[in-house]
């Protein structure tokens, strides 16, 4: 069964509020003739434009009294439920369809078929193939263009054509409509959506032999992998031509999602990971007090830190960072190692040191600045857990931070309690150090408030 679609809108993709729907019809085919009709004008609760006015005749007397769309949601349910959804530019009015659907809180699903791609595939080399041009062509009469009945009844007429013209096509005769049309990617994409579950993880795009190429987070896999599917980026299209399979990992706590992603991405350097798949950090910026006890950054080889505040895996971009902070915090190039010791430092010359190396500045307001970056780069204490929404109603997640540094995650039940170090690191699945999973951990813990338990105390 298909149910033909055909839509009026007042507003849509360069409107700054969201489209509505002026007009709907829907005709049901069983494959051979239409058997079943339905067709309204709707009160899209928002002002027609004139230019919508111009486009369909559709004016604002004209559906004031017309039904809601959420009065005639259940006919639509009712009447597409086990059809094929058929529209001309089907992305088109299905997404209205289900966006309206979805302002409702329900989720609108149908497969659907593009009358634009069959006619694409069963009458190839026209100019044209926008329902106007193509049923003149075709000597298809259009009785109310731009108007949901008019354009439903004519892509009926067109879809019977099609069906014809595929009956007589010694390529396609012995396949159903939907199946010529169903391209690999297609086939892909239901096996990928339909393993995937609406939660939180990770999720790995597998190829044919089994090699991941691709890993993601998100706080619903099913939606993130769906949009993988829209892309329109070449390299997104080339990785949608090695997709076989798919594998993931529920977390509950997208922290733990964030952390488990940036690891799994530097232990398999999946191919279509263009970020974070560096393992090997080379700098860090470490900090200290000077005899005077002037708070000092520095550059230094990631194995010789002895108090990092963040670390980087190539020397540029440890020295930008370094230099982010000179500009946003006027920062002393002595006091940051870039420049002799002892020496007044260039930026003093052109009015962006406050003269801290000069003696002009007092010490407690530069360390005050300075001292802000060292917050920003550090755990408040050295050994705590953060406490975190499990994978289940009766479970809880937990991070733990140990002498400064992330150490790994793990799960029990809401109902357990635990009050010291030993009973929590019986729970934790211990991670691969990578010291860019501390700065996740620190941005996670300035987003908002988290239940934090703190062994120091």
């Amino acid at each position: 069964m298909f149910a033909i679609i055909d839509i009026e809108t007042c507003g849509g993709k360069f409107n700054y509020e969201r489209g509505r729907i002026t007009e709907i019809c829907i005709l049901v085919h069983d494959g051979l003739t239409v058997v079943d009709k339905f067709t309204t004008l709707l009160n899209p609760e928002c002002n027609i434009s004139p230019y919508f006015t111009s486009l369909t005749n559709i004016t604002n007397d004209m559906v004031k009294d017309a039904p809601k769309f959420h009065e005639v949601a259940k006919k639509i349910i009712e009447m597409t439920e086990n059809c094929v959804f058929v529209a001309h530019n089907v992305g088109f009015d299905y997404n209205f369809i289900k966006d309206e659907f979805a302002s409702l809180g329900y989720k609108y699903k149908r497969e659907t078929l593009c009358t634009v791609r069959l006619s694409r595939k069963l009458i190839p080399g026209r100019i044209s193939y926008s329902l106007g041009h193509l049923c003149a062509s075709l000597g298809i009469e259009i009785f109310g263009r731009h108007r949901a009945e008019g354009d439903a009844v004519a892509t009926a007429q067109l879809f019977d054509l099609l069906i014809q013209l595929k009956n007589n096509n010694p390529l396609y005769k012995n396949k159903g409509v939907v199946e010529i049309m169903t391209r690999r990617v297609d086939n892909i994409k239901k096996y990928i959506l339909d393993k995937l579950p609406e939660s939180c993880g990770v999720y790995y795009f597998l190829n044919k032999e089994g090699g991941i190429i691709y890993i993601g987070k998100s706080v619903n896999m099913y939606n993130r992998a769906q949009s993988h599917f829209g892309t329109q980026e070449r390299k997104g299209k080339k990785m949608l031509n090695d997709l076989y399979n798919v594998d993931f990992v529920e977390t509950g706590s997208e922290l733990i999602a964030l952390l488990l992603e940036a690891e799994e991405i530097k232990k398999h350097k999946p191919l279509y990971n263009r970020k974070s798949k560096a393992d090997v950090f080379t700098h860090s910026i470490d900090w200290f007090k000077n005899k005077d006890g002037i708070i000092n950054f520095k550059i230094v080889p990631y194995e010789e830190s002895e108090n990092s505040l963040v670390a980087f895996t190539n020397y540029s971009s440890t020295r930008e960072r370094l230099e982010s902070w000179i500009e946003e915090k006027v920062l002393c190039l002595q006091y940051c190692s870039l420049t002799s010791e002892g020496s007044f430092c260039f930026n003093h010359q052109i009015k962006k040191c406050n003269g801290i190396c000069a003696g002009e500045e007092a010490i407690e307001e530069y360390n005050k600045r300075a001292a802000e970056i060292i917050t920003q780069y550090s755990f408040h204490h050295p050994n705590f857990v953060i406490i975190e929404k499990g994978r289940r109603a009766d479970e809880n997640a937990i991070v733990l931070i140990e002498k400064g540094h992330y150490v790994g995650y793990g799960y029990f039940d809401s109902s357990d309690t635990f009050s010291s170090p030993e009973e929590v690191g019986g729970l934790i699945k211990r991670s691969l150090y990578y010291p860019d999973a501390d700065g996740l951990v620190q941005t996670w813990l300035r987003k908002s408030r988290r239940r934090v338990i703190d062994f120091n105390q």
